[in-house]
């Protein structure tokens, strides 16, 4: 007797579901539907959705409602859609801590997964006065600007700027091409520890060229950190500015090495 009570409840549940979902407009019941497949399984983390002439025809509605669904669902953070290669289920982003011994490479190291830098350029230039003024330049004093980004189990989650004292520093941008990380090349020249004296973050949108690194909209915003890394004494040995894909990195502020 319990049993039928039971099935009969549940099947009285499934009922108003059905109903209500039968109210939604055609764009929220598409979504709820691929929402139940995520979390279902069916479609699992870093699966790419089909395609949105696939999903109209499945639900028998035209693309644009569709992808309002889509979008709906990147915003609610369960999709992210990389351009030119459709929408993927979002994974759970890695977790990059900031403290005294800031270190990417180290960072995606302890999480298990592989890691490595791209160089985009390098070169030997005049210093913005911003930079010029974090590193404590003087006036006619060069810096050598690095430009990477770094890769994560082969997704792009970063495009980063770095500037370094050229007269400390001589031939770095070649060393850094040869070492491909901040901390092997910062060792070549002597500098075997830093640590991180100030970092600072903002959420802004990306230029062309860093979305473009990033595989992202312009539209999309970025984690953006600006950073200043100093040698025991308190010399200091690189500024940089590095934008973070949102949907790919977790900034974790620890008070540890």
């Amino acid at each position: 007797m319990t049993s039928l009570a039971s099935s009969a409840a549940a099947s009285a549940n499934a009922d108003d579901r059905a109903q209500r979902e039968a109210a939604m407009p055609l764009w929220q019941q598409i979504e709820t539907a691929l929402l139940r497949d995520i979390r279902a399984g069916l479609i699992g983390e870093g699966d790419k959705l089909p395609s949105a002439f696939d999903l109209a025809k499945r639900f028998g509605v035209n693309r644009h409602t569709v992808r309002r669904a889509i979008e709906a669902l990147e915003e609610r953070g369960f999709l992210r859609t990389e351009t030119g290669r459709g929408s993927f289920v979002q994974e759970h982003p890695y977790h990059y801590p900031i403290g005294r011994r800031t270190r990417f490479g180290k960072a995606m190291h302890d999480l298990n997964v592989e890691s490595r830098y791209r160089l985009i350029e390098a070169c030997t230039q005049s210093p913005p006065r911003a930079v010029a003024r974090s590193l404590g330049l003087l006036a006619g004093e060069r810096v050598h600007r690095v430009v990477y980004s770094s890769e994560v189990e082969g997704r792009t989650v970063d495009h980063s700027e770095a500037w370094f004292p050229a007269a400390r520093f001589p031939g770095l941008d070649k060393v850094f091409a040869d070492q491909l990380s901040v901390t092997r090349t910062l060792a070549e020249f002597g500098v075997r520890d830093y640590l991180r004296k100030h970092t600072a973050v903002m959420a802004r949108l990306p230029s062309a060229e860093v979305a473009r690194v990033l595989g992202q909209s312009t539209r999309r915003p970025v984690l953006c950190v600006h950073s200043l890394n100093v040698d025991p004494q308190g010399a200091p040995v690189q500024f940089g500015v590095t934008s973070f894909a949102g949907d790919w990195v977790q900034l974790m502020v620890s008070n540890e090495n």
